[in-house]
């Protein structure tokens, strides 16, 4: 499954566009991590907690979202874009949505 943010795969012609596909992921704090993250605030620098628990969002989205293209039958998803959203405190959403599409020769 190629999966890339433009609206072509070079050395590829699109044949059919199945329509957009998404996936999500709603992520809590870490009481773990909010210790941590106030301890950081106070001396400055990374909070490598939320950066790490982000990272692992992301990719989790991103996963859900091949998914369901592969349920279409998709050889790629173009286009594809993240949005992040905050859902209730200390909560956030994660999207990520693409166009699946078929390409020839493939």
């Amino acid at each position: 499954m190629i999966i890339i943010t433009t609206d072509t795969v070079p050395g590829q012609e699109v044949r059919e566009i199945l329509g957009v596909v998404q996936g999500s992921t709603v992520r809590a704090k870490h009481l773990g991590r909010d210790i941590m993250a106030g301890l950081k605030n106070i001396v400055g620098g990374e909070l490598r907690g939320y950066t790490e628990l982000m990272q692992e969002a992301r990719e989790e989205a991103i996963n859900r979202m091949a998914k369901e293209a592969e349920k279409l039958g998709a050889d790629a998803v173009l286009n594809v874009r993240l949005a992040t959203a905050s859902v209730t405190g200390g909560a956030a959403e994660i999207l990520a949505y693409g166009t699946a599409v078929r390409l020839d020769g493939r």
